[in-house]
């Protein structure tokens, strides 16, 4: 009874991703993108060449550029330098289930990014693919089943699940990048208060000894000399520095402005 619940539950959501991704291809381009697809040799022996053709044509207007390759799954995409790996059985037979949910989980012990397109055209087809599914102990999501009913279709949703995983990343990037820039000026602002709180030492003379000597921690250990060698500050000024950050004394006194 817990089976016949779970499939068909599972039977349901297949039907309502289908009806999500049926109707003729919208033919979407990604403006200003790029990206490499490579097609495995044996795969595209068994399809028709219409379709590889739409395949080429579909990639060229997205600015992807198609090898074709012997490598184990069906497609590999990189984009934004994201790997996305997929399996696309365009012609599901039930009695050949063994032979693709073996190289699935196969495949999925390879691949970080890993997603497997099937068609399934027939409400009959779906139903055999959940009981194989559930017979070769599948695990939901891992990996993830993208059901489809025209192989156009399935090939443009490979295609915007690649794309969408490199933005995604580039996104994650540069997110990065800008936390680090932050960062970055925080760190800049707080060394700036610090060193110019040695009487007589302005932010040019600050830059100066940042750019020269370098952190806090390395100007506190700079000797005088030091200081005059590498920067344009007056001996008055490379003496003060040096004894302000040196003597608790010294820098503990009350600034007075």
């Amino acid at each position: 009874m817990r089976f016949f619940s779970i499939h068909s539950s599972l039977c349901d959501r297949f039907l309502m991703n289908m009806d999500s991704t049926t109707s003729t291809p919208s033919h979407t381009t990604f403006s200003g993108t790029a990206g490499i697809c490579l097609m495995r040799n044996a795969w595209k022996e068994d399809q028709h060449p219409s379709f590889i053709n739409f395949i080429s044509t579909f990639l060229s207007a997205n600015s992807f550029r198609l090898n074709f390759v012997p490598i184990a799954p069906d497609f590999i995409f990189n984009c934004g330098g994201l790997s996305v790996a997929f399996i696309f059985v365009t012609n599901w037979d039930c009695n050949n289930a063994a032979s693709i949910f073996n190289r699935v989980k196969k495949l999925k012990m390879q691949f970080a990014r890993f997603f497997v397109v099937i068609a399934l055209p027939a409400k009959e087809q779906i139903n055999s693919f959940i009981q194989s599914y559930f017979t070769f102990d599948m695990v939901i999501g891992k990996p993830t089943f993208v059901p489809v009913q025209d192989l156009e279709m399935g090939f443009e949703k490979m295609v915007k699940i690649a794309h969408s995983s490199g933005v995604y990343k580039q996104e994650r990037i540069g997110e990065k990048l800008k936390d680090e820039r932050k960062q970055l000026v925080q760190r800049m602002n707080f060394y700036l208060k610090v060193v110019t709180s040695i009487p007589g030492i302005d932010n040019h003379d600050a830059n100066a000894l940042s750019q020269a000597i370098g952190s806090v921690q390395a100007i506190a250990k700079a000797s005088k000399e030091q200081i005059l060698e590498n920067t344009d500050l007056s001996t008055d000024k490379a003496e003060l520095v040096s004894r302000f950050l040196r003597d608790p004394k010294f820098y503990s006194r009350p600034k007075i402005n």
